[in-house]
Protein backbone atom coordinates (compact mmCIF):
# COMPACT_ATOMS: atom_id res chain seq x y z
CA UNK A 1 0.00 0.00 0.00
CA UNK A 2 1.32 3.10 -1.20
CA UNK A 3 2.05 6.10 1.52
CA UNK A 4 1.16 9.70 0.86
CA UNK A 5 2.38 12.91 2.22
CA UNK A 6 -0.15 15.45 3.46
CA UNK A 7 2.21 17.91 4.41
CA UNK A 8 0.78 21.10 2.97
CA UNK A 9 3.11 23.12 4.79
CA UNK A 10 6.45 23.89 6.41
CA UNK A 11 4.37 24.34 9.72
CA UNK A 12 3.22 21.51 11.82
CA UNK A 13 2.17 21.05 15.82
CA UNK A 14 3.56 18.43 18.08
CA UNK A 15 2.18 18.13 21.96
CA UNK A 16 4.99 17.94 24.45
CA UNK A 17 4.88 17.29 27.88
CA UNK A 18 4.96 20.73 28.84
CA UNK A 19 5.34 24.91 28.14
CA UNK A 20 8.78 24.14 29.74
CA UNK A 21 10.01 21.47 27.08
CA UNK A 22 8.74 23.64 24.26
CA UNK A 23 10.32 26.96 25.35
CA UNK A 24 13.64 25.20 25.68
CA UNK A 25 13.20 23.53 22.40
CA UNK A 26 12.29 26.40 20.91
CA UNK A 27 15.49 28.33 22.25
CA UNK A 28 17.66 25.53 20.79
CA UNK A 29 16.42 25.66 17.57
CA UNK A 30 16.37 29.75 17.62
CA UNK A 31 20.45 29.19 18.27
CA UNK A 32 21.07 26.59 16.25
CA UNK A 33 18.87 28.93 13.55
CA UNK A 34 21.17 31.87 14.34
CA UNK A 35 24.32 30.01 14.06
CA UNK A 36 23.85 28.45 10.45
CA UNK A 37 22.58 32.00 9.08
CA UNK A 38 25.87 33.65 10.64
CA UNK A 39 28.05 30.93 9.53
CA UNK A 40 26.26 30.88 5.99
CA UNK A 41 27.39 34.91 5.59
CA UNK A 42 30.77 34.44 7.84
CA UNK A 43 31.97 31.30 7.24
CA UNK A 44 35.28 32.25 8.64
CA UNK A 45 33.87 32.89 12.31
CA UNK A 46 34.26 30.31 15.02
CA UNK A 47 30.58 28.04 15.63
CA UNK A 48 31.59 28.23 19.69
CA UNK A 49 32.55 32.40 19.76
CA UNK A 50 28.76 32.69 18.04
CA UNK A 51 26.88 30.66 20.44
CA UNK A 52 28.77 32.66 23.31
CA UNK A 53 27.42 35.84 22.18
CA UNK A 54 24.18 35.08 21.99
CA UNK A 55 21.17 36.79 24.25
CA UNK A 56 17.30 36.34 24.67
CA UNK A 57 14.61 38.45 26.33
CA UNK A 58 11.26 37.96 27.88
CA UNK A 59 9.89 39.84 30.50
CA UNK A 60 10.01 40.03 33.95
CA UNK A 61 6.64 38.32 34.65
CA UNK A 62 7.32 35.57 32.53
CA UNK A 63 7.74 32.22 34.53
CA UNK A 64 10.26 30.36 35.84
CA UNK A 65 10.97 28.08 33.00
CA UNK A 66 11.77 30.62 30.57
CA UNK A 67 14.57 31.86 32.72
CA UNK A 68 15.62 28.06 33.33
CA UNK A 69 15.56 27.24 29.65
CA UNK A 70 18.07 30.01 29.12
CA UNK A 71 20.70 28.71 31.83
CA UNK A 72 19.91 24.88 30.01
CA UNK A 73 20.75 26.47 26.57
CA UNK A 74 23.37 28.41 27.54
CA UNK A 75 21.94 32.01 26.42
CA UNK A 76 21.33 34.42 29.09
CA UNK A 77 17.56 35.68 29.13
CA UNK A 78 17.06 39.11 29.86
CA UNK A 79 13.88 39.70 31.83
CA UNK A 80 12.72 43.05 31.11
CA UNK A 81 10.78 45.46 33.11
CA UNK A 82 6.53 45.73 32.23
CA UNK A 83 4.33 48.49 32.17
CA UNK A 84 1.64 49.39 34.80
CA UNK A 85 -0.27 46.52 33.55
CA UNK A 86 2.19 43.80 33.78
CA UNK A 87 2.66 43.86 29.72
CA UNK A 88 5.90 43.42 27.93
CA UNK A 89 6.49 46.28 25.37
CA UNK A 90 8.14 47.19 22.30
CA UNK A 91 10.41 50.43 23.28
CA UNK A 92 11.78 48.28 26.30
CA UNK A 93 12.70 45.30 23.91
CA UNK A 94 13.87 47.79 21.39
CA UNK A 95 16.38 49.64 24.05
CA UNK A 96 17.71 45.96 25.47
CA UNK A 97 18.34 44.94 21.84
CA UNK A 98 20.40 48.40 21.07
CA UNK A 99 22.45 47.54 24.11
CA UNK A 100 23.29 44.19 23.16
CA UNK A 101 24.29 44.88 19.77
CA UNK A 102 26.33 48.02 21.15
CA UNK A 103 27.99 45.70 23.25
CA UNK A 104 28.78 43.17 20.76
CA UNK A 105 26.18 40.75 21.68
CA UNK A 106 23.94 38.87 18.91
CA UNK A 107 20.35 39.40 20.09
CA UNK A 108 18.73 35.77 18.94
CA UNK A 109 15.36 34.61 21.02
CA UNK A 110 12.08 36.37 22.17
CA UNK A 111 9.61 34.75 25.00
CA UNK A 112 6.22 36.81 25.09
CA UNK A 113 3.65 35.66 27.08
CA UNK A 114 -0.04 35.41 26.57
CA UNK A 115 -1.39 34.73 30.27
CA UNK A 116 1.47 36.14 32.56
CA UNK A 117 1.84 33.43 36.07
CA UNK A 118 1.72 36.06 38.34
CA UNK A 119 -1.48 38.06 37.44
CA UNK A 120 -2.13 36.72 34.04
CA UNK A 121 -0.98 39.63 31.99
CA UNK A 122 -1.19 39.81 27.56
CA UNK A 123 1.98 40.99 26.42
CA UNK A 124 1.72 43.30 23.03
CA UNK A 125 2.25 41.15 20.09
CA UNK A 126 1.18 43.66 17.83
CA UNK A 127 4.42 45.74 19.10
CA UNK A 128 6.50 42.83 19.97
CA UNK A 129 6.22 40.87 16.61
CA UNK A 130 7.61 43.35 14.21
CA UNK A 131 10.67 44.27 15.73
CA UNK A 132 11.63 40.47 16.08
CA UNK A 133 11.06 40.48 12.32
CA UNK A 134 12.96 42.96 11.48
CA UNK A 135 15.47 42.10 13.63
CA UNK A 136 15.70 38.28 12.74
CA UNK A 137 14.72 36.99 16.39
CA UNK A 138 12.45 33.76 16.84
CA UNK A 139 9.50 34.90 18.72
CA UNK A 140 8.20 31.97 21.04
CA UNK A 141 4.56 32.70 22.72
CA UNK A 142 3.96 30.96 25.87
CA UNK A 143 0.04 30.74 26.48
CA UNK A 144 0.61 28.02 28.83
CA UNK A 145 -2.63 28.79 30.81
CA UNK A 146 -4.42 31.55 29.47
CA UNK A 147 -4.46 29.83 25.32
CA UNK A 148 -7.44 27.22 26.32
CA UNK A 149 -9.58 30.69 26.47
CA UNK A 150 -8.84 31.16 22.65
CA UNK A 151 -11.36 28.92 21.92
CA UNK A 152 -14.27 31.56 22.85
CA UNK A 153 -13.71 34.31 20.07
CA UNK A 154 -14.42 37.13 22.18
CA UNK A 155 -10.96 36.44 23.51
CA UNK A 156 -8.78 36.24 20.58
CA UNK A 157 -8.71 39.48 20.54
CA UNK A 158 -5.89 39.28 23.19
CA UNK A 159 -3.56 37.44 20.82
CA UNK A 160 -4.10 39.84 17.85
CA UNK A 161 -0.53 39.75 16.01
CA UNK A 162 0.25 35.72 16.66
CA UNK A 163 0.94 35.93 13.08
CA UNK A 164 4.39 36.89 13.52
CA UNK A 165 5.10 33.93 15.87
CA UNK A 166 7.68 30.98 14.82
CA UNK A 167 6.54 29.13 17.82
CA UNK A 168 3.42 28.84 19.94
CA UNK A 169 2.49 26.65 23.22
CA UNK A 170 -0.72 26.70 25.68
CA UNK A 171 -1.18 23.85 27.91
CA UNK A 172 -4.51 21.62 27.23
CA UNK A 173 -3.51 20.20 30.68
CA UNK A 174 -4.22 23.41 31.89
CA UNK A 175 -7.55 24.40 31.62
CA UNK A 176 -8.69 21.98 29.10
CA UNK A 177 -9.77 19.47 31.12
CA UNK A 178 -7.00 16.95 29.43
CA UNK A 179 -4.93 15.38 31.74
CA UNK A 180 -1.08 16.00 32.42
CA UNK A 181 1.15 15.91 30.42
CA UNK A 182 -0.10 17.49 27.52
CA UNK A 183 1.39 20.44 25.96
CA UNK A 184 -0.01 21.80 22.85
CA UNK A 185 3.17 22.88 20.29
CA UNK A 186 3.33 24.95 17.11
CA UNK A 187 6.25 25.88 14.63
CA UNK A 188 6.22 28.10 11.85
CA UNK A 189 8.72 25.75 10.23
CA UNK A 190 9.18 22.80 10.86
CA UNK A 191 12.57 22.17 9.05
CA UNK A 192 13.96 24.61 11.75
CA UNK A 193 13.51 21.93 14.44
CA UNK A 194 14.76 18.98 12.19
CA UNK A 195 17.92 20.80 11.53
CA UNK A 196 18.61 21.33 15.20
CA UNK A 197 17.76 17.85 16.66
CA UNK A 198 18.00 15.17 13.95
CA UNK A 199 20.50 12.44 14.41
CA UNK A 200 20.52 9.83 11.55
CA UNK A 201 21.53 6.68 12.83
CA UNK A 202 20.95 3.98 10.51
CA UNK A 203 18.95 2.25 12.70
CA UNK A 204 16.73 4.89 13.04
CA UNK A 205 16.54 5.26 9.07
CA UNK A 206 12.79 3.40 7.90
CA UNK A 207 11.45 3.78 3.91
CA UNK A 208 8.99 5.92 5.19
CA UNK A 209 11.52 9.53 5.67
CA UNK A 210 10.41 12.39 4.38
CA UNK A 211 6.09 11.02 4.10
CA UNK A 212 5.15 12.14 7.30
CA UNK A 213 6.98 14.11 10.19
CA UNK A 214 8.91 12.13 12.23
CA UNK A 215 8.67 13.59 15.24
CA UNK A 216 11.74 12.24 17.18
CA UNK A 217 13.35 15.27 14.91
CA UNK A 218 11.08 17.41 16.76
CA UNK A 219 11.92 17.34 20.35
CA UNK A 220 14.48 16.21 23.17
CA UNK A 221 13.99 12.41 23.80
CA UNK A 222 13.85 9.82 20.95
CA UNK A 223 11.07 8.29 22.04
CA UNK A 224 7.57 9.81 23.11
CA UNK A 225 4.47 9.09 25.17
CA UNK A 226 0.86 8.33 23.26
CA UNK A 227 -0.71 12.20 24.35
CA UNK A 228 -2.83 12.49 21.90
CA UNK A 229 -5.84 10.13 22.25
CA UNK A 230 -6.52 11.79 25.91
CA UNK A 231 -6.71 14.81 24.22
CA UNK A 232 -8.87 13.13 21.30
CA UNK A 233 -10.89 12.01 24.03
CA UNK A 234 -11.83 15.00 25.87
CA UNK A 235 -12.89 17.32 22.45
CA UNK A 236 -14.70 14.41 21.57
CA UNK A 237 -16.76 14.31 24.51
CA UNK A 238 -17.02 17.91 25.18
CA UNK A 239 -16.67 19.62 21.45
CA UNK A 240 -16.07 23.23 21.14
CA UNK A 241 -19.15 24.42 22.64
CA UNK A 242 -18.66 22.61 25.54
CA UNK A 243 -15.22 23.55 26.04
CA UNK A 244 -16.04 27.35 25.64
CA UNK A 245 -18.72 26.80 28.39
CA UNK A 246 -16.10 25.60 30.65
CA UNK A 247 -14.01 28.61 29.99
CA UNK A 248 -17.02 31.14 30.39
CA UNK A 249 -18.27 29.48 33.63
CA UNK A 250 -15.19 30.01 34.93
CA UNK A 251 -14.46 33.49 34.51
CA UNK A 252 -17.94 33.99 35.09
CA UNK A 253 -16.96 32.53 38.94
CA UNK A 254 -13.55 34.56 38.65
CA UNK A 255 -15.79 37.74 38.34
CA UNK A 256 -18.25 36.82 41.18
CA UNK A 257 -15.35 36.29 43.68
CA UNK A 258 -13.83 40.05 42.43
CA UNK A 259 -17.66 41.34 43.33
CA UNK A 260 -16.71 39.71 47.11
CA UNK A 261 -13.49 41.59 47.39
CA UNK A 262 -14.60 44.98 46.04
CA UNK A 263 -17.66 44.92 48.09
CA UNK A 264 -15.57 44.32 51.81
CA UNK A 265 -13.55 47.00 52.87
CA UNK A 266 -10.93 44.96 54.41
CA UNK A 267 -9.65 43.83 51.11
CA UNK A 268 -8.08 46.10 48.28
CA UNK A 269 -8.73 44.30 44.58
CA UNK A 270 -5.54 44.46 42.40
CA UNK A 271 -6.26 43.04 39.10
CA UNK A 272 -8.54 40.16 37.60
CA UNK A 273 -7.91 38.40 34.31
CA UNK A 274 -9.40 35.06 33.48
CA UNK A 275 -10.28 32.62 36.24
CA UNK A 276 -7.49 34.50 37.98
CA UNK A 277 -8.28 37.14 40.91
CA UNK A 278 -5.13 39.35 42.38
CA UNK A 279 -6.23 41.09 46.14
CA UNK A 280 -4.38 42.04 49.21
CA UNK A 281 -5.58 43.24 52.77
CA UNK A 282 -5.49 47.16 52.64
CA UNK A 283 -3.58 46.91 56.09
CA UNK A 284 -0.35 46.22 54.53
CA UNK A 285 2.02 43.72 52.93
CA UNK A 286 3.21 41.93 55.91
CA UNK A 287 -0.83 41.05 57.34
CA UNK A 288 -1.38 39.95 53.50
CA UNK A 289 1.26 37.57 53.66
CA UNK A 290 0.07 36.50 56.72
CA UNK A 291 -3.15 35.83 55.69
CA UNK A 292 -1.64 33.65 52.84
CA UNK A 293 0.76 31.61 55.30
CA UNK A 294 -2.82 31.00 57.93
CA UNK A 295 -4.71 29.74 54.54
CA UNK A 296 -2.22 27.65 54.04
CA UNK A 297 -1.47 25.75 57.68
CA UNK A 298 -5.48 25.33 57.92
CA UNK A 299 -5.22 23.45 54.51
CA UNK A 300 -9.21 24.21 53.43
CA UNK A 301 -7.89 26.40 50.36
CA UNK A 302 -4.88 27.02 48.59
CA UNK A 303 -3.67 30.02 47.23
CA UNK A 304 -0.01 31.22 46.44
CA UNK A 305 0.90 34.70 46.24
CA UNK A 306 2.80 36.90 43.96
CA UNK A 307 4.20 40.63 43.34
CA UNK A 308 1.90 43.38 41.46
CA UNK A 309 2.87 46.74 41.47
CA UNK A 310 5.20 46.57 44.17
CA UNK A 311 2.62 45.09 46.52
CA UNK A 312 2.46 41.80 47.95
CA UNK A 313 -0.25 40.10 46.82
CA UNK A 314 -2.83 36.75 46.82
CA UNK A 315 -4.05 34.86 44.15
CA UNK A 316 -7.17 33.14 43.44
CA UNK A 317 -7.88 31.17 40.64
CA UNK A 318 -10.75 29.00 39.53
CA UNK A 319 -9.00 25.84 38.41
CA UNK A 320 -11.53 22.72 38.91
CA UNK A 321 -13.64 21.71 36.40
CA UNK A 322 -16.07 20.77 39.20
CA UNK A 323 -16.10 24.37 41.24
CA UNK A 324 -19.87 25.55 41.75
CA UNK A 325 -20.65 28.80 43.19
CA UNK A 326 -20.62 28.01 46.74
CA UNK A 327 -17.25 26.69 46.55
CA UNK A 328 -16.03 30.32 45.95
CA UNK A 329 -18.30 31.17 49.01
CA UNK A 330 -16.67 28.60 51.23
CA UNK A 331 -13.21 29.89 50.10
CA UNK A 332 -14.24 33.58 50.48
CA UNK A 333 -16.20 32.53 53.98
CA UNK A 334 -12.54 31.02 54.70
CA UNK A 335 -10.47 34.16 53.74
CA UNK A 336 -12.97 36.24 55.64
CA UNK A 337 -12.15 34.09 58.76
CA UNK A 338 -9.07 34.50 58.81
CA UNK A 339 -8.61 37.82 57.82
CA UNK A 340 -10.80 38.61 61.08
CA UNK A 341 -8.43 37.15 63.12
CA UNK A 342 -5.28 38.37 61.87
CA UNK A 343 -7.27 41.82 62.40
CA UNK A 344 -8.35 41.12 65.53
CA UNK A 345 -4.91 40.11 66.80
CA UNK A 346 -3.29 43.03 65.14
CA UNK A 347 -5.05 45.98 66.52
CA UNK A 348 -5.15 44.92 70.32
CA UNK A 349 -1.36 45.55 70.37
CA UNK A 350 -1.28 48.78 68.51
CA UNK A 351 -1.26 52.52 69.33
CA UNK A 352 -4.28 54.46 69.78
CA UNK A 353 -3.81 55.88 66.37
CA UNK A 354 -3.78 53.21 64.02
CA UNK A 355 -6.28 51.15 66.39
CA UNK A 356 -9.32 53.73 65.29
CA UNK A 357 -8.19 52.97 61.75
CA UNK A 358 -8.11 49.15 61.50
CA UNK A 359 -11.66 49.04 63.89
CA UNK A 360 -13.08 51.03 60.97
CA UNK A 361 -12.05 49.04 58.23
CA UNK A 362 -13.53 45.76 60.31
CA UNK A 363 -16.19 47.15 61.26
CA UNK A 364 -17.17 47.87 58.33
CA UNK A 365 -16.64 44.68 56.62
CA UNK A 366 -19.08 42.33 59.73
CA UNK A 367 -21.97 43.00 57.53
CA UNK A 368 -20.50 41.89 54.68
CA UNK A 369 -19.45 38.50 57.00
CA UNK A 370 -22.94 38.26 58.46
CA UNK A 371 -24.06 38.02 54.26
CA UNK A 372 -22.01 35.42 53.26
CA UNK A 373 -22.76 33.44 56.63
CA UNK A 374 -26.61 33.24 56.28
Amino acid sequence: MEIKSIRTGRGGGILQGSASESTFIALLTAKERMVRNIKNVHPQLDEGLIKAKLVAYTSDQANSSVEKAGMLGSMPMRLLPTDQNGCLRKETLEEAISNDKNAGLIPCYVVATLGTTGTCAFDNLEELGPVCRREKLWLHIDAAYAGSAFVCPEYRYLMRGVEYADSFDFNPHKWMMVNSDCSAMWVRNSRHLVEAFNVDRIYLQHEHEGVAPDYRHWQISLGRRFRALKLWFVLRSYGVEGIQKHIRSQIELAHYFEKLVKDDSRFEFACSSMGLVCFRMKAGDRLTQTLVDKLTQRKNIYVIPCYFQGNYVVRFVVCSRLTEIRDIDYGWREICEVASEILNGYITGKPNGELVSLLTVSNRSKRRENCIEQ
